[in-house]
């Protein structure tokens, strides 16, 4: 198992190789290569997924070693694992297929699918890795990995501001998490993800409240989450198989599954907040949601709202269920950003959604599988959603109500901006010449969103997951199915999605060229517009205190670091040799005064210690 765990890693790494080394012109092979590799990678990842080998697997090696203390790479391969990489490998293989339609008539195909065999190589390295140095080497390529998806259309300037702003973004929760790393090894004296589980379970009161949330920065800046949330919705400016990849089901994604790797280390306050915050985002995401234009930064927030709920849960003590929210949100999340790719590619490239409507006559396979991704997020019932969602408020009803009454307000949200990016997509008429002259992608494109629409619909069910996943999966469901409020759940589950539905019919049914809600609530509009004027708050600390601060230190360097103490020492040093240099003249009666006027100086000295 270690031997396919490993071909799994470094298969996609080979891949980008040879695309960015030899097919540089050739975009025909280059896309080949990579969507076979992807291929080859699921299959791997179906043979350790249905193995007997006993969980969790573990396996490591010595990569780097110095005097007594060494650095090891290994796997560790248990069911949150393996559910992971089956994610990775699945929906990564069905959106490399999309993008062979998509991203057909682009002459930069060698370097787009060349980033994305470097993506999948570096989510493969933080899901198998077996200690947090190792997580967060794998996590740095994940960011560069994205930075270079991102940028992919670079000779925009949009793209080139949102690259820009999704890595240094990252880099601040990053440089948290190394933080963390850092204090864990000073608490713990390891950092392997076995060795701390059962040196938690040993001393539980290790741990504190500072390294949890330290660590908790690299799933903050990763997941897009409250303060750091600003750079996803930027980051749609890259192709939308990217934001499909990216920024909906994995990368996103791996910031949970880090809190899920170390959840034995959080203490009680960590805990708490991570819940609040979580739930908090769940709720301003849906309102930031609720006013967009742009199709792809309606999902973006929709992303953020949902990873919210994930946190929500993690922070509330029931890890495996934000897990499998985590695994239906990866299906019918892909699917709507892949369907919202059909949309705008038969549209060139438009992305308002006021300019679309009609198209569900003219697209209806993707129509019709965008509509089953809305109802699975919505929440309706027996849909993926339904399982993983209610169950996280359920958990919320029975042990936190004010974080209830924060997710089901959200919940209300998520059905209303969802339904209204469906009716005004695909429903009336059509408001452009773009929406008139749409039709069906063909089967690369509308293939994949048949699959994922399926899992959508069937995700949920816990019977068809295999027996180890299940077990991981079986505690917190069960304990959730076993708490009180069980059925009145359900009906407020239910109530949620048809609220949502009622107020978008009503609403966003028959809409023209502007929004309703700005003609009819523009305060309330206005006010989401401005997403707390976060951006704006982002720009004032960089243009008046960080800047000016740089500046300062800037000048600071220049006179007292390079001035003084470097060029200072190198100017008297310069000044002792030019004087030095004067006692030598090449003249012997010169040498010979010099040396006796030493000498009685050396004996006058003398004779002065000796007196003292």
């Amino acid at each position: 198992m270690i031997s396919i765990a490993l071909s799994m890693l470094f298969l996609p790494l080979l891949s980008a190789a040879v695309t960015l080394l030899f097919l540089r012109k050739n975009g025909n092979l280059a896309s080949l290569l990579s969507v076979s590799t992807a291929g080859g990678i699921l299959v791997l990842a179906l043979v350790l997924i249905f193995s007997d080998n006993p969980v969790p697997l573990a396996w490591d090696t010595t990569w780097f070693a110095m005097g007594g203390w060494e650095l090891r790479f290994g796997f560790l391969i248990d069911a949150p694992a393996k559910l992971l990489l089956f994610i990775v490998a699945f929906v990564g293989f069905l959106i490399h297929i999309f993008s062979l339609g998509y991203m057909a008539d682009d002459p930069a195909r060698p370097r787009y699918f060349g980033g994305l065999s470097i993506f999948m190589f570096s989510m493969l390295g933080i899901t198998l890795a077996d200690n947090l140095v190792m997580i967060f080497v794998f996590w740095e390529l994940v960011g560069f990995s994205s930075y270079l998806l991102i940028a992919h259309y670079f000779k925009t300037d949009e793209a080139a501001k949102a690259s820009r702003k999704a890595f240094i973004v990252n880099r601040v929760g990053d440089f948290g998490f190394l933080i963390g790393i850092v204090l864990t090894y000073w608490t713990y004296g390891t950092v392997n993800l076995s060795e701390l589980a059962d040196l938690a379970d040993f001393s539980p009161n290790l741990a504190t409240t500072g390294l949890c949330l330290a660590l908790a920065c690299g799933f903050v800046g990763k997941s897009a989450q409250f303060p750091l949330h600003v750079w996803l919705p930027d980051a749609m400016a890259g192709p939308t198989p990217v934001s499909a990849l990216i920024h909906a089901a994995t990368m996103v994604a791996a910031g949970v599954y880090l809190l899920l790797r170390i959840d034995f280390l959080f203490t009680e306050e960590a805990l708490g907040l991570i819940a609040f915050l979580g739930a908090a985002m769940g709720l301003y995401a849906g309102f930031c949601a609720l006013v967009q234009r742009d199709v792809k930064k309606i999902l973006a927030y929709s992303t953020l709202s949902q990873l919210g709920y994930m946190a929500a849960a993690f922070g509330l003590g029931a890890p495996g269920v934000a897990l499998f929210h985590l695994t239906t949100h990866a299906f019918f999340k892909a699917l709507m950003f892949l369907g919202s790719g059909s949309v705008i590619h038969a549209c060139h490239h438009e992305q308002d959604i006021f300019n679309y409507g009609g198209l569900r006559k003219r697209m209806p396979i993707t129509a019709l599988t965008f509509l089953i991704g809305v109802l699975a997020i919505s929440g309706v019932n027996f849909l993926s959603g339904y399982f993983s969602k209610d169950a996280i408020l359920l958990w919320a009803y029975n042990f936190n109500m004010p974080i209830f009454v924060i997710l089901y307000a959200g919940a209300i949200l998520t059905s209303i901006y969802m339904f209204r990016l469906y009716f005004i997509t695909f429903e009336g008429k059509a408001r452009s010449k773009y929406a008139e002259d749409a039709k069906e992608n063909s089967f690369l494109m509308t293939g994949p969103l048949l699959v994922l629409a399926v899992f959508s619909v069937f995700g949920g069910y816990q019977s068809l997951y295999p027996d180890q996943l299940g077990a991981y999966l079986g505690p917190d469901l069960s304990a959730v199915s076993l708490l009180p409020h069980h059925m009145w759940m359900i009906v407020l589950g239910t109530s949620a999605w048809i609220i949502g539905l009622l107020v978008a019919k009503t609403l966003f049914s028959k809409v023209l060229q502007d929004d309703p809600l700005a003609r009819r609530f523009p305060a309330f509009y206005e006010l989401c517009r401005s997403k707390l004027f976060f951006d704006e708050i982002y720009q004032i600390y960089l243009s008046k205190i960080q800047d000016p601060l740089a500046r300062f230190i800037e000048v600071m360097e220049l006179l007292f670091i390079s001035g003084l103490m470097v060029r200072g020492a190198a100017g008297v040093a310069a000044l002792f040799s030019m004087l030095a240099k004067l006692c030598y003249v090449g003249k012997i009666h010169a040498y010979a005064f010099w040396f006796i006027l030493g000498t009685l100086g050396f004996l006058f000295y003398a004779a002065g210690l000796v007196g003292n």
